[in-house]
């Protein structure tokens, strides 16, 4: 074989291993997902190279994901856009143009990016909050791991969510305190659902949500043997691997948290009895389980537990608290995907929250991977991202 063949065969290797993924038959357009995937591969094996060889840090490379889609606060004819701070902390808001003097809906929106990466300026959360249908206030916000650990992430949205819920600050945007909404994404997702849980039990809050929206959010750290972690392993966008490592920064850039986490070793005895808030063979509807079967996870070190305590938190993982915590919550909306590491942690979340009487609305989008939020603007726009934030906004016009 001739140098140029050779070349050319192992150029064809890299090419298809970077770009070619098998993804189900039922995705749309998948070439897109597998050039999204091909540049999320590369860039973690580039942050792995950079990390192994003592250059940067793995997530400060990631993070070049959020630069890439840096987006200006850019107002148009029926939207102002601006930066600004609530206590300090930064968020972007969205605000209607026309009838200046009528009270307007809110949305207190939190973006992903496994608490790592992302920003008030992301681009996807920025088409999604800018866009004409969404005919309200948005604010983001929050810190970002592997700089700042737990509880600073949550401590932040808590701290916005709580000052914009003051009757004086809402009176000062011309908010109607009965029709305020928090929402986020991913990581976000599990920030709206955290926050919105200790909202209830704040004294000094008087102003209610109304609804909380939670898009494929993560909400549990105990047990990533799910069945949606055995079939979704290697998906793109959010693999097995990635998501791990995103909640181990989360709490500490000490990797034998991850190390554990792998091998669904990280819980200590004491805390053995928080399983059953995430026994999947208990809050899985049957079309979910697929033929698994539960078995409890082994227990591991205590010397994790007393190290890193954050990590079995409720305010880090919202589904480990008892039914009680649970009733009073709002209304709540909430979208998983089927090709979806995380799917699971919602679909649990649903069940709970309908036991103790909460009213839930499900959307499972079943073509969906992780993510779909970023493929709702050109070049990856995929029609069925888009049908499904159109029906979460069309859904909170008509409810909030």
């Amino acid at each position: 074989m001739g140098k140029k063949a050779l070349f050319l065969l192992i150029a064809s290797i890299l090419i298809a291993y970077y770009v070619y993924t098998p993804f189900p038959e039922n995705i749309e357009e998948r070439w897109k997902l597998m050039l999204m995937n091909a540049a999320f591969k590369t860039l973690g094996h580039v942050a792995d190279i950079a990390e192994n060889l003592g250059l940067m840090h793995h997530m400060e490379i990631m993070m070049l994901i959020t630069s890439m889609q840096y987006t200006a606060p850019l107002s148009d004819e029926k939207v102002t856009v601006t930066d600004t701070k609530m206590n300090d902390i930064p968020v972007r808001l969205y605000i209607p143009k026309g009838k200046p003097d009528s009270l307007k809906r809110a949305v207190i929106y939190i973006h992903g990016g496994g608490w790592c990466l992302g920003g008030t300026d992301w681009g996807y959360s920025n088409a999604t909050c800018s866009t004409p249908k969404c005919k309200g206030k948005d604010y983001r916000m929050y810190r970002l791991a592997p700089k700042y650990h737990f509880p600073v992430h949550f401590e932040d949205v808590y701290t916005v969510a709580k000052y914009f819920l003051q009757r004086s600050v809402l009176e000062q945007y011309k908010v109607d305190p009965s029709r305020v909404c928090i929402s986020g994404d991913s990581a976000g997702g599990n920030l709206a659902a955290a926050v919105t849980q200790q909202l209830l039990d704040d004294p000094d809050v008087k102003v209610k949500l109304k609804i909380q929206v939670l898009i494929y959010p993560a909400l549990q750290t105990i047990d990533f043997n799910l069945p949606s972690y055995q079939e979704n392993e290697n998906m793109p966008i959010l693999p097995k691997s990635l998501m791990l490592r995103f909640w181990s920064e989360y709490f500490t850039t000490d990797l034998s948290l991850m190390e554990a986490m792998e091998n669904n070793q990280h819980v200590p005895l004491e805390f053995s009895h928080l399983f059953k808030f995430v026994n999947w063979s208990d809050w899985l509807p049957e079309r979910f389980k697929r033929n698994h079967v539960y078995t409890s996870p082994t227990l591991g070190s205590p010397k994790l537990g007393q190290k890193y305590p954050g990590f079995l938190d409720p305010r880090a993982a919202p589904l480990l608290v008892e039914d009680i915590r649970l009733r009073g919550l709002p209304i709540t909306y909430v979208i998983t995907c089927q090709y979806d590491v995380l799917r699971d942690d919602g679909i649990i979340y649903v069940s709970r929250l309908r036991e103790v009487g909460v009213p839930v609305i499900h959307e499972h989008l079943e073509d969906a991977v992780h993510g779909m939020l970023m493929f709702i603007s050109s070049p990856l726009f995929l029609t069925s991202s888009q049908m499904a934030v159109n029906n979460y906004i069309e859904w909170l016009n008509k409810n909030l």
